[in-house]
């Protein structure tokens, strides 16, 4: 009996050691944890700062590093879109300008048979691709901007807030073609970083890996900056308004539902407006209907011996000016009131909106309307609530939990890493 334990005591010695050594391994060269170790990172974030604001820039961007060694790409914030993608030397058929020389792929395009490849295309639009032919992709957003490319893989370092540091392979798009219309002003950018619920999105991959919850959220300062989060570790313990997310059959965005729309706290006659968040929309965009109906609301309730039409300052449809010029969006907003979208699939739900989550300050000194007719520029009856109404909150994307959160916060201030 003796021989037989002191054997099974050497195998599990044995064991120990060689998990020593591939723990080592997978350290040295920030390679993903083996299976056995997928849940030890789980209660932790990644944190990123961000720059830009509203206006004048109308972004918030993001610089990740990418590849080994590293390089540094700037890259649009987008809980829009699922895909993540870099301009990409390959060579570029279609480039815009953008801060740093695009990505160089070397050799790790991903294949057709790849699950993500095939979480982006369906059998019945690529019919006669076969598993180890490449992986194609092409988006197109809301604004009619564009890229198409091909799926590829490499590293990612990121610290996380508990110390550690990992340097995942995750998929991205390697963007060779990229479209803006003429009416749109390209954004100074190398690509956009889409953080979406789908399979191919940067948390979702995270969170397969097992780094991370298949949590994420912003935090947008109305100063500029800010930052942004993967994972749970930041988020607040109390204080949050929850609520569902809503999904149609076909609905892969955001969505909080049908919303009745208040102004000052009186009913508006909108009821059940479809509502979206997107952190890649710069403004609010209502449907027509909707936003004729609140911008009579507005005007009705202008005093016109303090606010008069800017005619001649066009950095928005519809601006107002002071019988002087404002010094700050604080001394315009006391003429304004705030609005309400109360969830009528989420009981007493209410996202709250000050003036200052829907009026932007100009260099002429006026203020203008921060929520546009969206049906104008092709989006229907879609309602998008963007970056303005969603500063200086936090907004949480729970997709374990199938919810979103927002509380009020100071987004200057970044959370403490270790």
């Amino acid at each position: 009996m003796r021989g037989k334990w002191e054997v099974v005591r050497l195998w599990v010695l044995y064991c120990l050691l060689l998990s020593g050594f591939f723990q080592g391994v997978f350290s040295a060269f920030n390679l993903p944890r083996p299976p056995w170790k997928k849940q030890s990172n789980f209660g932790s974030s990644v944190v990123f700062p961000l720059v830009g604001n509203v206006y004048p820039k109308g972004y918030y961007q993001v610089t990740l590093n990418v590849g080994q060694p590293p390089k540094p790409y700037f890259l649009d914030i987008d809980t829009g879109s699922d895909l993540t993608w870099l301009q990409c030397d390959a060579p570029c058929v279609k480039c815009i300008p953008a801060p740093h020389s695009p990505y160089k792929p070397n050799k790790n395009v991903v294949k057709h048979k790849d699950p993500i490849c095939a979480s982006l295309h369906s059998p019945a639009n690529h019919p006669r691709h076969t598993p180890d032919d490449q992986c194609d992709y092409e988006v197109e957003y809301a604004d009619h901007c564009s890229s198409l490319g091909v799926l590829v893989r490499d590293a990612f370092p990121v610290k996380f807030t508990n110390g550690s540091s990992i340097a995942p392979p995750l998929v991205f798009g390697c963007g060779y073609d990229q479209e803006v219309p003429a009416s749109e002003h390209a954004p100074y950018t190398d690509g956009i970083l889409g953080l979406g619920n789908g399979k191919s999105s940067i948390v979702s991959q995270l969170s397969s890996l097992g780094f991370i919850r298949n949590v994420v959220g912003h935090c947008l300062s109305g100063q500029g900056g800010g930052f942004l989060f993967l994972g749970d570790d930041v988020v607040p313990s109390s204080g949050i308004v929850w609520s569902p997310i809503v999904r149609g059959s076909s609905e892969k965005h955001y969505s909080l539902g049908p919303a009745d729309l208040l102004f000052g706290g009186q009913a508006t006659g909108i009821k059940g407006l479809p509502i979206i968040l997107d952190s890649g929309s710069t403004f609010t965009y209502f449907n027509s209907k909707a936003y004729k109906t609140l911008l009579s609301s507005i005007k009705k309730n202008i005093d016109a011996k303090q606010l008069t039409d800017a005619v001649n300052d066009k950095s928005l449809p519809v601006c107002w000016k002071g019988s002087k010029p404002f010094k700050s969006l604080k001394d315009a907003t006391m003429y304004f009131k705030p609005l309400t979208l109360s969830f009528t699939k989420a009981k007493n739900i209410q996202l709250q909106l000050t003036p200052e989550a829907y009026l932007i300050y100009t260099d002429k000194g006026n203020v203008c309307l921060g929520i546009l007719n969206g049906s104008v520029v092709g989006l229907g009856d879609v309602n998008i609530i963007g970056d303005i109404s969603m500063l200086d909150k936090m907004v949480i994307y729970d997709n374990e939990k199938q919810q979103i959160g927002w509380v009020p916060a100071n987004c200057n201030k970044l959370p403490l890493l270790s």
